[in-house]
């Protein structure tokens, strides 16, 4: 009997190991962007980025993978479908520079992160990285 009751919390545990796993897997994703671009008044380069959502879902975290500089943002519902798996970054585009302007992180949203589309002139344009969970 002791036997037996020992491989059940053995197993209790192992199953509630794999699900914080799985857990921890699905909060953080890496965005591929192909392009430099600016946040928060700094210069990023192209590269792969760490996007984090953290366990009280509030907020969104943009780790650039080698340097490890990192931003983080607060989240709010946003306009993607409640169902919404995908995570995307948008870029506001303009005289060959790209700045940061929202992260989707499934159905929630940043606010706007570039106010610089209001005092810009020339010709400006939208680019999206964004990668599926």
């Amino acid at each position: 009997m002791r036997s037996i009751f020992h491989k059940l919390i053995l197993a209790s545990a192992v199953v509630a190991g794999a699900a914080l796993t799985t857990n921890a897997a699905m909060a953080a994703t890496t965005v591929k962007v192909p392009f430099s671009f600016t946040v928060a008044g700094k210069i990023l380069p192209a590269g792969d980025y760490l996007v984090k959502h953290d366990s009280t879902g509030s907020f969104v975290i943009l780790e650039n993978r080698e340097s490890r500089q990192s931003f983080t943002w607060v989240l709010g519902p946003g306009r993607p479908e409640p169902n919404s798996h995908k995570i995307v970054l948008n870029f506001n585009a303009a005289d060959q520079t790209h700045a940061l302007e929202s992260i989707q992180y499934g159905s929630l949203t940043t606010a706007r992160l570039d106010n610089r589309s209001k005092s810009l002139s020339g010709e400006q344009a939208s680019a999206r990285a964004s990668q599926s969970r």
